[in-house]
């Protein structure tokens, strides 16, 4: 028999569909389509709605629909000026708290990262990246700043997918990340803020310079 899909499922379908920018910014989901791709009524599709349009990933617009929320580079700026402390903050406290097998399970992530080529693999990229920050995240001992993190970094993935036309090397991942699990392993708090912080920048300088 069918295992019957969850609503938590297709919540968090739609949400990749739409970090992943396999839904173009701007376009118009239907409730009607979705229903049928996932077999369920409109009522369950309404609320994921509204889900995703409380994590400003969609936008409900009353008699006209559920449109896939554009970029908002003014958004994205106040985004960075938190994440830029929070990442770093969340980085300096797992310094004392990670494991010697999480420091490895880093280690593997940034060796991936080293044996990808940019233009084949940066979807890849961007995945092995988003797992670094969640060991950290995991591994900060602070669950206020876990959660606030991981919804923020929803937009700040979905950036990276954005502009991926725009990013050309793989130094942009390896060069802080390698940086950071040094200090890392060194139980260097000042150095692993630092460098969490200068991950941050560099993207943010890069955003900078090819789309703003």
């Amino acid at each position: 028999m069918k295992k019957k899909i969850t609503t938590d499922e297709i919540y968090n379908i739609l949400k990749d569909r739409i970090i992943q920018i396999k839904y173009e910014p701007g376009i118009v989901l239907n409730e009607v389509d979705i229903g049928n791709e996932f077999e369920i009524s409109r009522t369950p599709i309404r609320e994921i709605f509204q889900r995703l349009n409380s994590n400003k990933l969609l936008k409900i617009i009353p008699r006209y629909g559920a449109q896939v929320s554009h970029i908002d580079f003014k958004y994205m700026k106040s985004i960075f000026e938190i994440t830029r402390e929070f990442d770093s903050l969340a980085t300096k406290l797992c310094v004392d708290k990670i494991s010697e097998e999480e420091i490895s399970k880093l280690g593997e992530i940034y060796n991936n990262l080293l044996q990808y080529n940019i233009e084949e693999d940066y979807q890849k990229a961007i995945s092995e990246d988003e797992k670094f920050h969640k060991i950290i995240l995991h591994n900060c001992g602070n669950t206020c700043l876990e959660e606030i993190l991981s919804n923020l970094h929803i937009h700040t993935e979905r950036l990276w997918h954005y502009s991926e036309d725009h990013i050309d090397s793989m130094e942009i991942f390896t060069e802080t990340l390698g940086k950071i699990l040094d200090a890392i392993k060194e139980k260097d708090k000042e150095k692993a803020e630092k460098y969490a912080r200068e991950h941050i920048d560099v993207f943010v300088e890069k955003i900078k310079k090819e789309m703003l």
